[in-house]
C-alpha cells in the first residue's frame, strides 16, 4: 500500500521532538559547527552579512526572530541595538533562550508558540520581522507563515528572511552529484535523522520528521498573497557558511556549489514590506 500522507499535525509532532532534542545538544560539544556558547558569551558576534545589511540599523527598533532555536541569534541583535522577541515551537529551545539571555546579560522576551499560528499579542508590535537558515523546509503551510509575519509587522514594517536557496536543497551530494529532493511543490517529504548539521560526528537516535520544498516563485507568490510588497530578492552563489556541510570551499573562505562550469545558489534573501499607513 502507498504510505499514508502525513497530516500537518503529525509533521509538527514529529519536527518538534527533532528539534527539542537538538536544541539540548546545540552548543554542548567542543565541535560544535555553529554553537559555540562560550565564545557567543564574550561577544562573538554570531548574525552573517546578508541579514545585518538587508535589516539595517536596528537601533530602537523592535525585532521578532522566528524559529530563533535557543536565541544566539535573537541575542546578538539584542546586543545590536534591538528590543527582540523570539518565537520557538521548542519547548527545550525557549527554556535554553531565557537561560542564555540571563546568562548573557541581555533584554529579551522568548514565546514558545508554531510560527504558522503566532499569538494575537504580537500583532502589530514590530519593525523587523527576521528569519534566517532553515526556515521554510519545517513549514506545512508558507502562506499561514507569511501571513502570521505580515500580521506582527507594524504598518511600514519589514520581513527579513535569508534561507536555503531551493535550488541547493535538491542536492544531497556533491561527489558524486546526487539530487534526490524536489523543486519547490509543498508536498511532505518523511525523512529519518540521526544526527545533526552542528555536529556532524555525533550520532542521535533516529527521529522521523516531514519537510517540506517549496519553490522560489512559491515562495514570492506566498509574501503577494500576505500583502507585504517585495523590495529585495537576491540568489547567492558565495557564502560565508555551508548550511549542511557539502559545500567546497574557496581560498577566500567563501563556499560555493559547482555545477559544470558555473555554480548554483546556495541561499537567497528577501526583504518585504508591510505597507505603509494610509495618508489622511
Amino acid at each position: 500500500m502507498p504510505e499514508t500522507r502525513p497530516s500537518d499535525e503529525e509533521g509538527l509532532a514529529l519536527n518538534r521532538a527533532l528539534w527539542d532534542a537538538r536544541a539540548r545538544i546545540h552548543g554542548s560539544t567542543p565541535t560544535d559547527r555553529f554553537y559555540d556558547v562560550e565564545s557567543f558569551l564574550t561577544g562573538r558576534q554570531t548574525l552573517y552579512a546578508i541579514e545585518r545589511e538587508l535589516a539595517g540599523d536596528v537601533t530602537g527598533k523592535d525585532l521578532l526572530h522566528l524559529q530563533c532555536h535557543f536565541g544566539m541569534d535573537t541575542l546578538n541583535w539584542a546586543r545590536l541595538g534591538a528590543r527582540v522577541t523570539g518565537v520557538d515551537f521548542s519547548s527545550a529551545a525557549i527554556e535554553r533562550a531565557r537561560l542564555l539571555a540571563e546568562r548573557a546579560g541581555l533584554a529579551a522576551t522568548f514565546v514558545e508558540a508554531d510560527t504558522q499560528r503566532l499569538p494575537a499579542h504580537l500583532a502589530g508590535g514590530f519593525d523587523l520581522v527576521v528569519a534566517t537558515y532553515g526556515v521554510l523546509c519545517w513549514i506545512a503551510d508558507v502562506k499561514a507563515w507569511m501571513r502570521g509575519a505580515a500580521m506582527a509587522l507594524k504598518p511600514g514594517g519589514s520581513l527579513v528572511l535569508v534561507d536555503m536557496h531551493p535550488a541547493f536543497q535538491t542536492v544531497a551530494s556533491l561527489d558524486p552529484l546526487v539530487v534526490d529532493w524536489p523543486y519547490g511543490g509543498g508536498e511532505p517529504q518523511r525523512e529519518t535523522e540521526t544526527g545533526t548539521y552542528a555536529e556532524p560526528g555525533l550520532t542521535m537516535p533516529a527521529q522521523d520528521t516531514i519537510q517540506y520544498p517549496y519553490s522560489l516563485g512559491e515562495i514570492v507568490t506566498a509574501v503577494a498573497d500576505a500583502g507585504l510588497i517585495t523590495k529585495h530578492l537576491g540568489e547567492h552563489i558565495t557564502t560565508e557558511l555551508d548550511p549542511r556541510g557539502i559545500l567546497r570551499q574557496g581560498e577566500d573562505g567563501l563556499y560555493r556549489l559547482p555545477f559544470g562550469d558555473s555554480h548554483l545558489p546556495i541561499l537567497y534573501s528577501l526583504r518585504a514590506e508591510s505597507p505603509p499607513p494610509a495618508r489622511s
